[in-house]
């Protein structure tokens, strides 16, 4: 049994799998899922477990080059990714529900916050 970092089996058999350029689509409980990439739902209970939460335990276990959200996300979700990253990359939210379909993985939380969705593109340890 692991120690420590992600538990869940599905969502750390997931994150091995990824590689340089590979994205991850983190989201609320209410964004749309398309056919094709893996998902896993971690969604419980409404806020439970929060973006933030799963946002800062992605951060643990991968490496990130890049971020993109939705141009209407506002408030700490904003901030949050602000702080991580500096910059992120603003689209139209229709146009992140397009880009997530190219994700190779989707985590889905329970966040019940408009627009808490943000595509992470992995990088490289070295």
């Amino acid at each position: 049994m692991k120690r420590s970092g992600i538990l869940n089996r599905h969502l750390a058999g997931a994150l091995a799998e990824l590689g340089h350029g590979d994205e991850v689509l983190v989201c609320d409980a209410g964004m749309p899922i398309p056919a094709g990439p893996r998902v896993v739902d971690l969604a419980f209970r409404a806020g439970v477990p929060s973006f933030a939460e799963v946002f800062a335990g992605l951060l643990d276990e991968l490496v990130i080059e890049g971020a993109t959200a939705a141009e209407e996300l506002r408030g700490p979700h904003l901030d949050l990714l602000e702080r991580q990253f500096g910059r992120v990359d603003l689209v139209p939210h229709e146009r992140l529900k397009e880009l997530s379909a190219g994700a190779r993985l989707i985590v889905r939380t329970g966040e019940a916050s408009p627009y808490a969705n943000v595509l992470l593109r992995c990088g490289v340890f070295f």
